[in-house]
């Protein structure tokens, strides 16, 4: 095989670069996956010469408008999200500084395919399927503020975990992040979250270590805690029967923070739990699977 030909193939298997040439230096930034699903976590890797005579010494950036934050051990690596509404491509924009004082800017996007057209078809209680008087929805959009807050100011901490995030229930899960919905034939939702079986008092776990920054009562997700990981993860536990902790708590990874109800607009039973970069809600499993650095950031 040819240097050029394996060049290739390692290009594929990063996936997807951006690069920038500066003299013998070359400096790029793989992203993973490729072609990431709506409401998907995705990893941007800085790869570069390393050349000691003008070494990297900070890396910033942003990905659909939420900052960067790089952590390194031997490589800089950051994770970003492709909002759940994404319907175009996704750009990353990276700027990265050398000793010398120099900076390179580096871009990269990726394409999301589009989420899958409604599959479940619910029939409900009439009173779910009737829009919300305004009033209501009023109360809805402010309550959505206050989470997606808690997901901005969560890019001000370092990362608060160093060990791998847990599911919060070893129950089943009944019903999964993005699946397309329909109400009594005709109210379109898509689900923001993932659901797991519960019966109301049984308890729900911390995914990781962090600081609880909201509980309160949503029209919606009834009594809920949402606690900040750091870097920008939060996650948040909606439908509880009975929160046990406070805003302020700092909780372990696996502490149980709350049990499971059936608060809020549902139909019985469950835990809902969902996360955030940021602002942008992403599938929550895939922190399952986040294997980043957290030593230091940039």
């Amino acid at each position: 095989m040819t240097s050029s030909v394996r060049l290739a193939a390692f290009g594929a298997a990063l996936l997807l670069c951006s690069s920038v040439q500066l003299g013998a230096q070359r400096a790029r930034i793989a992203v993973a996956p490729a072609r990431p699903l709506p409401g998907t976590l995705v990893t941007l890797t800085l790869m570069s010469s390393g050349d000691d005579r003008d070494s990297v010494v900070a890396v910033t950036g942003t990905m659909a408008g939420e900052p960067l934050h790089f952590v390194w051990d031997e490589g800089r690596s950051a994770i970003g999200a492709v909002p759940v509404d994404s319907v175009g491509p996704v750009e990353a924009k990276v700027l990265v500084t050398r000793a010398s004082g120099k900076a390179e800017s580096l871009h990269v996007s990726v394409k999301p395919p589009p989420l899958p057209p409604p599959k479940e078809q619910l029939q409900v209680d009439e009173r779910f399927g009737r829009p919300l008087d305004s009033a209501t929805a009023a109360r809805v959009a402010r309550e959505g503020e206050l989470a997606a807050a808690v997901g901005r100011r969560s890019h001000d901490s370092p990362p608060r975990w160093t060990s791998p995030f847990l599911r919060p229930r070893e129950s089943a899960i009944t019903s999964v992040f993005g699946t397309g919905r329909t109400f009594n034939g005709q109210v379109a939702s898509r689900h923001l979250g993932v659901d797991f079986r519960g019966a109301a008092g049984e308890p729900i776990r911390a995914a990781n270590r962090g600081v609880v920054v909201l509980v309160d009562t949503f029209f919606l997700g009834g009594r809920v805690v949402y606690v900040d990981h750091g870097s920008g993860v939060t996650t948040g536990y909606l439908h509880l029967s009975k929160a046990l902790v406070a805003v302020g708590d700092t909780v372990a990874r696996g502490q149980t923070i709350g049990l499971v109800g059936a608060t809020g607009r549902v139909t019985g039973p469950h835990l809902h739990w969902t996360a955030r970069y940021g602002a942008l809600t992403v599938n929550p499993l895939e922190l399952l699977t986040l294997d980043m650095p957290t030593r230091r950031r940039d």
